[in-house]
């Protein structure tokens, strides 16, 4: 077949164009490769870096300088509510425009949020969150989308596991990401030594503007990507077709991952991820770390959340290599967040002296353990599951995560904190009880299949 190929093509050159083909593409194949794909992951990841430490660390204020007629609570939830909405139809829109595309778009929504608070009005932050709820969910398909092609081709051209590539490329970007809290909170601390008065903006214009020129980077970064889809360039010839498609075949790939008991299993598990990231980011900081270190403490304690967030990530992402490997990690990950909404249930105070200063940074700690462990092995999971539609799955994964961080960011002010506790623990057990019911059967599917 290759010979016929090339008599059609220049039968009076065959012979050399054989012995060419026998020795330079060799090299082209191996080593160009590796390099477009490594070099991808880590522009990714630097990108989404410079992005969120700007965007991680503004919303953590939100509800500290922008409290007038609670503007940063009231943005926060309203951002939340736009990105559970948009995230039905993302992945729709990233296979219209391609995963690199819906990236460098997504940006902007976080630079328009960041400038907004630089005058931080209804007339700026509410139009800023509706926009940043759909660039966040566009973004954030883009990116699994991104990820599990550039993994699956790399795992293709070098004949390697395809799981274990997945997960180690997971683990970089996680574990890159991860420290955005880390970065974005020591900024905060460093500009803000000074604290920062209820209520008033005063103070955080150089913060803002430094955020600013962080997410722009960011932005900037994004456009050196290589494009890569995951059905090769099929993302274009989905958006050339989809003006005539009907409107029921537009809403399949949306519709379609619920009617898969996977996905159906692995919901609970999405929606506890996205739980367990907003207590972190409100309820622990305003019910533990507050009373025991006050509001300058929250920075240093979020920057220990966002360390260990970033180097369990690493860590998690390496030990990555199928299913079981995945069902080991989520356990762990799933019991030490469970310890510790039970030492808060069970033994709620605030100790003086040392242990004040220990218990809450103790309690970050695992918390970001946890964190690490669920964003790597979900993102993991659904790349692994669905390769026949990685956007609906990624688009699932936001969804469910974004609702279920509106859903506490406005329970929050009507229940006490032993309520709340309650929730997360029963949410961390029924997840992971669904969890286990998926892998017994993937398993049992996958065994069936080999006999």
């Amino acid at each position: 077949m290759i010979t016929g190929s090339l008599e059609l093509e220049n039968p009076k050159a065959m012979e050399p164009v054989d012995t060419r083909d026998e020795e330079a593409p060799l090299v082209a194949i191996v080593e160009a490769p590796k390099n477009h794909h490594t070099r991808d992951v880590y522009i990714l990841s630097f990108a989404f870096l410079f992005v969120f430490l700007a965007y991680g660390a503004a919303q953590n204020l939100e509800s500290t300088v922008n409290t007038e007629e609670a503007l940063g609570t009231t943005s926060l939830g309203i951002l939340y509510l736009s990105f559970t909405f948009f995230s039905v139809i993302a992945s729709l829109v990233v296979r219209f425009l391609g995963s690199k595309n819906a990236l460098v778009l997504g940006t902007t929504g976080y630079w328009l949020f960041i400038a907004a608070n630089l005058k931080p009005t209804w007339y700026t932050m509410v139009p800023a969150s509706l926009y940043l709820g759909f660039a966040a969910s566009i973004i954030w398909v883009g990116q699994g989308t991104y990820l599990t092609s550039t993994a699956r081709s790399h795992a293709s051209d070098y004949n390697l596991h395809e799981g274990t590539v997945i997960g180690n490329f997971n683990g970089i970007f996680w574990g890159m990401f991860g420290g955005h809290q880390f970065v974005g909170n020591l900024i905060s601390l460093a500009l803000l030594r000074d604290g920062v008065q209820e209520g008033s903006t005063s103070g955080t214009t150089l913060l803002f503007i430094v955020f600013l020129c962080s997410a722009t980077l960011g932005a900037i970064l994004m456009c050196f990507l290589h494009k890569r889809d995951g059905k090769g360039d099929e993302g274009h010839q989905y958006s050339s077709n989809m003006s005539y498609a009907s409107m029921l075949s537009l809403l399949k790939p949306v519709i379609t991952p619920l009617l898969d008991v996977r996905m159906l299993l692995i919901i609970p598990l999405i929606a506890y991820s996205g739980l367990q990231q907003a207590f972190a980011w409100s309820e622990f900081t305003k019910y533990i770390v507050t009373p025991a270190l006050g509001v300058s403490g929250v920075g240093g304690t979020m920057a220990v959340y966002g360390a260990c967030d970033a180097i369990c990530s690493l860590a998690a992402g390496r030990l990555t290599s199928g299913l079981k490997s995945i069902t080991l990690i989520v356990s762990v990950g799933a019991f030490i967040q469970a310890i510790v909404f039970l030492w808060l249930l069970l033994n709620h105070s605030v100790p003086s002296g040392v242990l004040g200063i220990l218990y809450p940074t103790l309690m970050a700690a695992l918390l970001g353990i946890g964190d690490g462990v669920f964003m790597t092995q979900l993102n993991a999971l659904l790349g692994i599951l669905f390769k026949n539609d990685t956007e609906g799955a990624f688009a699932q994964l936001k969804v469910w995560q974004s609702a279920s961080i509106a859903f506490l960011f406005f329970l929050s002010p009507n229940i006490s904190l032993q309520a709340m506790l309650l929730i997360v623990l029963a949410a961390v057990l029924v997840s992971y009880g669904g969890f286990l019911v998926l892998t017994l059967l993937v398993e049992k599917a996958f065994s069936s299949s080999s006999l």
